[in-house]
């Protein structure tokens, strides 16, 4: 994502992502470059320019994209240059100042609320445009009962349209925030349960094409300032996989054929890249999992700078086993025991 230092919002801070991340060799980074030049929402960077640097998307990350105006052009021109914008919905002007759910929990601890008709407004405008454009479009870390059903009604009515959720909007509500722990403070927040069941529902039906995980690192320090002045989010490309399937294919909500394709399949059609599955000929970048291999999120065996979970001791019945990149091996578990699972 685009929210760097400095921004991705020129070619060659695009091209020294892809040359990093070529020379580190462990995975393969797809780099996603700012709609607005540092993603102060006015000026449109050069789509075509980062497009043929190599961006698979354009996106403004943890802003959204206030100006209508600004907006119908950045559609305007993914179109013209066949790319998807992931938008971050959120109107600021409705969220001000506020750090969680506005709900109950907030009013108990005091605490200002984000009305998630700030997410919903954004989509609302958007999928209007999109109307007039044709352009193809994707909603960032969905979290709201009535947004994913504007973009249920917004695929039955044929739009380029799609939408992913995070493993916490599936497990956690604004409930769990009521020790106002700020590894529990994420953007958007925590939702209500009626929302937690809507993105469920919305996975279960197909109206949300992806699961990802808003990875977002922070220092125990920036962290340990209090729920009102920590900064948003959580880390999750390590807890992700265990945590849905513990959600959905443990609940039998989903099955793992359906699960994967959330996780893999589905982000590249979403991004309009090949899928490279198991298929003759393909480069091996594979992920091996043990559904059945039980173990404890330890912050402390992360292999991230970051700690900052909320979800510390929470016992999994699934583990990665490791990962290999271009047919090496890039990843062993040091925990892993491996299963004799007979013949």
């Amino acid at each position: 994502m685009p929210n760097t230092t400095p921004t991705l919002d020129t070619p060659d801070a695009i091209k020294k992502v892809i040359d990093t991340a070529t020379r580190v060799g462990l995975c393969n980074v797809l780099p996603i470059a700012a709609i607005t030049k540092n993603r102060v929402g006015r000026e449109l960077t050069d789509f075509v320019a980062l497009k043929a640097a190599g961006a698979v998307a354009f996106s403004n990350d943890g802003d959204g994209v206030e100006d209508d105006d600004v907006m119908l052009c950045a559609l305007q021109k993914a179109k013209e240059v066949d790319a998807v914008i992931i938008q971050h919905c959120e109107f600021k002007s409705m969220s001000a100042g506020g750090v969680m759910h506005a709900g109950a929990t907030a009013k108990k601890l005091g605490l200002p609320g984000i009305d998630p008709r700030a997410e919903e407004a954004m989509i609302e405008r958007d999928l209007d445009l999109v109307r007039k454009t044709g352009a193809r479009y994707h909603v960032a870390h969905i979290s709201t009962g009535r947004a994913i059903q504007m973009i249920r009604s917004a695929k039955a009515g044929g739009l380029p349209v799609t939408t992913e959720v995070c493993a916490h909007h599936l497990l956690l509500t604004d409930e769990d925030c009521t020790d106002a722990d700020p590894n529990f403070k994420m953007h958007p927040p925590l939702r209500s349960e009626a929302d937690v069941q809507a993105c469920r529902e919305g996975l279960a039906d197909g109206t949300i094409d992806c699961l990802v995980t808003d990875h977002a690192p922070h220092s125990a320090a920036e962290k340990a300032v209090g729920f009102l002045r920590a900064p948003f989010g959580i880390i999750g490309l390590e807890t992700s996989l265990g945590l849905v399937a513990e959600a959905l294919v443990k609940k039998s909500r989903l099955g793992w054929p359906a699960l994967l394709s959330l996780m893999s399949r589905n982000p590249c059609c979403t991004l309009g890249i090949p899928f490279l599955g198991f298929e003759t000929g393909t480069i091996a970048n594979v992920t091996l999992i043990d559904p059945e291999a039980e173990s404890t999120i330890d912050p402390g065996s992360f292999r991230s700078k970051s700690k900052n979970t909320p979800f510390a001791g929470l016992r999994l019945s699934t583990r990665v086993v490791g990962t290999w990149f271009q047919v090496t091996p890039s990843y062993e578990n040091p925990h892993y025991q491996a299963r004799n699972i007979g013949s």
